[in-house]
Parts: C-alpha cells; sequence; structure tokens
C-alpha cells in the first residue's frame, strides 16, 4: 500500500514539468538551427560507393490495364534504355499484362531499385514515359494518392475531382506551379512527381478537396501567401 502512495506522489510531482530525457547523441547540434540548410535535398549517390554490387536480386512487379497496352509497347524500348543506364532490367508481359524490374550485377545503387518501382507505378496510372523517367533522378519522388476510397457517392466524388481540377484545369496547373511538381488525375488515383516537400502539399490539398474539408483555391492562397 505504501508503494502505491509513493508511486501516486511522484506522479503528482512530475504533472506540469516537461521531462525530456537526452542522451549523448541528443545533444543539439550546431546546425540545427542554421537557416542556410535545405533539410529536404537528396545526395547524389556516387557508383564508387558500392562497387561490389548487390548480394541478392530484387524485382518488383505491377499490372497495368488493358488500355495501355498499346502505349506501353510503343514506348517500352525508351523505358528499357533508361532504365539499362543504372543497371536494372524490365519485362513487358502483354499475356499477364503486368510489368516487371529487378536488379542485375551491374546495379550499384541499392535504392535504384525502388526508383524502378515508381517508375512502372507512374506508368500504369496513365504518365506519359518521358515524364515517368524522370523519377529515377536523385532529386525527383513520386506520390500515389488513392482518391476512391474516399467517398462512396459517385456524383460528389466527380464534382470533388473536377473542383480539382478547375475550369480548363487552370486550378491543377496553380497547383502544379506553386508546388513544382508535376500531377496527374486519372480515375480513382493522383499521380503527383516532384520534391518531398512538393509531395507532401500536394497529398494535404487532394486529400482536403476529395474530403470536402477545404477547397483547393483556400491552399494555394496560403502557399502564395508564404511565398
Amino acid at each position: 500500500m505504501a508503494s502505491a502512495d509513493e508511486a501516486n506522489a511522484a506522479a503528482e510531482g512530475t504533472e506540469g514539468k516537461n521531462w525530456q530525457r537526452k542522451g549523448k547523441h541528443k545533444k543539439e547540434k550546431p546546425w540545427d538551427d542554421d537557416p542556410n540548410i535545405d533539410r529536404w535535398t537528396v545526395e547524389k549517390f556516387d557508383p564508387s560507393w558500392n562497387e561490389g554490387g548487390l548480394l541478392e536480386v530484387s524485382s518488383f512487379s505491377t499490372l497495368f490495364p488493358q488500355y495501355r497496352e498499346k502505349y506501353l509497347q510503343e514506348t517500352w524500348p525508351i523505358v528499357k534504355g533508361a532504365l539499362k543506364e543504372f543497371g536494372v532490367s524490365c519485362e513487358l508481359n502483354l499475356v499477364e499484362g503486368s510489368m516487371t524490374v529487378s536488379t542485375t550485377r551491374k546495379t550499384r545503387d541499392p535504392y535504384i531499385i525502388l526508383k524502378a518501382r515508381d517508375l512502372i507505378k507512374l506508368l500504369s496510372r496513365s504518365v506519359p514515359a518521358p515524364q515517368a523517367i524522370k523519377v529515377l533522378n536523385d532529386e525527383m519522388n513520386c506520390d500515389i494518392v488513392k482518391i476512391g476510397s474516399i467517398i462512396r457517392n459517385k456524383e460528389r466524388f466527380v464534382k470533388r475531382r473536377e473542383r480539382l481540377l478547375g475550369p480548363n484545369l487552370s486550378t491543377l496547373k496553380a497547383i502544379e506551379i506553386l508546388t513544382g511538381c508535376y500531377i496527374l488525375v486519372q480515375g480513382n488515383t493522383v499521380a503527383a512527381m516532384g520534391s518531398f516537400k512538393g509531395l507532401k502539399q500536394v497529398r494535404k490539398i487532394v486529400e482536403d478537396c476529395i474530403k470536402n474539408i477545404k477547397h483547393p483555391v483556400y491552399h494555394i492562397k496560403v502557399i502564395c501567401f508564404v511565398f
């Protein structure tokens, strides 16, 4: 009984105090508050960091809709050539309707296989091949926002998706300019390409629009005010 009372007294004594344990690795660094450092930048990979290559083979596959079959068949040599520069092999299976990417002995960058996975995902979401290939660059990233399951009513979903596009795609173009991202609204998904910071803004705008939380125009005004 006494131990329980002591524990309660100790808990009451710590109320209102902001306890923060600091270890030897949690000390304040001189660059923590440096405004000249951009923490969103990604350091470019140097092949000399991994001259021995990868020990295991990694592969990813994704399906594509039937209407994309002809376009993918025409542009596949371009995709194959772009992936070959990074030592990644690719396969287009028209029978199963799938695309597969895998590492080879020439692969040096361990993260490039994830970039290749993003590439085939973008291709399956109707992103043009020349634009989708840009995701292989270190400074380019992508995000696919699934909006089909956010709202069940079909009419409301179509209206809110049109709200995201705007008249003559004016709203979508404004979002692209302010966030620095490429955005494609196709069916039940929104595919975006750009920096991490821009993709975070795009996802927020898209989800708030489909959920009817905030109109995209108000997001645009906020971003303009920050700039």
